[in-house]
């Protein structure tokens, strides 16, 4: 199966109507753009209830059109564009995947006994075991699709949810922690602590996909000055100087500085916060913040993301790595030491919202990960201007 697709609200809403109308009503699909919006913004068999406009679903068919996941029909001799899904060609997905994708992607979270119900008229399932055993296939498929969540006090059945972007959890599903509630110095003094304790003994993997893209940074710098944020112990500091470029390493740690100098004595290392980031004369022109970014809570993330943007040069580069998902991680074991460590999960929309909110043009992004592995978000994007 392809990567999955990250799907914000509003094309969740669009591809689960396609796909419901689809099937309900084959007589009138593909949709009018009036249909869709009658069909997204419908009172039942829909959570929330939304009030998109033609303006909006417009740009979000837009958005997936580009992305190929639905196609413009038309009809009437080329006056009346109408709207057809693609998720289930290009997901490969049909019959009872297809019913329970189509009602997830609508409803949210939802037990087994209530998909059993509320895919009646896309597929039907003998009994709620069906439903189950179904779901419990999509979990551990390449990628995975559907998600179990814990089950809550008082709840006699666990539900479950999509994996094709964000979804609102019932309240409890996840404990809340507040990174910040002791305040922003408070967290970076945790984290200080956190990695002056695990600095002789922190270690990172490679990653064959992470080479690839070392390698095509440089050849967007051409030449020009990298910066590499959040640098840590040098790993990829030093692989990209070995690959030419021209690149200081930046930590606000000076704990893993240290350790870097010590590793690789030919590059340069500085102790600086990305926040604060020193800007050479005409700019940066790329930024590498590959897992810079996994100690801010969400709110602080735009505020980070445009102050990196603030210092490249016209046309220059960012890149974001970064594991992603909901909430947050608390640390007390790492490397075998004692700390105290959040780790925050950013969701890919407000990865790319702050990107783009920053000024800057999202040129590509990458979600990796499966069944067995976490799943990560790269994104590069870049600065208008310069030469194309």
């Amino acid at each position: 199966m392809p990567d999955l697709p990250t799907l914000d609200a509003a094309e969740q809403r669009v591809l689960g109507t396609l796909l419901e109308k689809e099937i309900t009503v084959p007589a009138t699909y593909p949709l009018s753009l009036n249909g869709l919006r009658s069909g997204c913004n419908q009172t039942s068999s829909r959570e929330p209830v939304t009030a998109y406009d033609e303006a909006e679903l417009s740009a979000v068919c837009l958005r997936l059109q580009e992305r190929r996941l639905i196609r413009l029909v038309r009809e009437h001799g080329g006056r009346t564009v109408k709207y057809a899904q693609r998720l289930s060609e290009t997901m490969g997905i049909d019959g009872p995947e297809r019913s329970l994708l189509t009602v997830l992607l609508l409803r949210g979270a939802q037990s087994g006994g209530e998909l059993k119900t509320r895919t009646e008229r896309l597929h039907p399932f003998a009994d709620r075991g069906e439903v189950e055993s179904c779901l419990a296939a999509m979990a551990v498929a390449d990628p995975p699709l559907v998600r179990e969540l814990p089950r809550l006090p008082g709840q006699h059945d666990p539900r479950w949810i999509h994996l094709l972007g964000p979804v609102d959890l019932p309240v409890g599903a996840e404990p809340a922690v507040d990174v910040l509630v002791d305040g922003p110095d408070a967290r970076d003094a945790k984290v200080l602590a956190a990695y002056a304790e695990v600095a002789g003994d922190y270690s990172v993997h490679d990653d064959a996909f992470g080479d690839w893209l070392l390698g095509r940074l440089v050849g967007l710098a051409e030449g020009g000055p990298m910066a590499d944020v959040g640098c840590g112990v040098g790993r990829e500091t030093s692989q990209l100087k070995s690959l030419g470029a021209k690149i200081i390493g930046f930590d606000l740690s000076p704990a893993m500085v240290e350790r870097a100098r010590a590793e690789h004595p030919g590059v340069r290392f500085e102790v600086a916060d990305l926040r604060h980031l020193p800007k050479p004369d005409g700019g940066w022109a790329v930024i590498v913040a590959h897992d810079a970014l996994v100690h801010l809570a969400a709110t602080e993330l735009p505020d980070a993301v445009a102050s990196l943007a603030a210092r490249l040069r016209p046309g220059g580069w960012l890149s974001l790595s970064l594991p992603t998902g909901r909430g947050v991680r608390h640390v007390d074991d790492w490397f075998g030491h004692s700390v105290d460590l959040v780790f925050v999960n950013h969701e890919p929309d407000a990865v790319r919202a702050a990107v783009r909110s920053a000024g800057l043009e999202l040129t590509e992004w990458y979600l990796r990960g499966g069944a067995d592995t976490e799943q990560r978000l790269h994104v590069l994007a870049r600065q208008p201007g310069g030469l194309s």
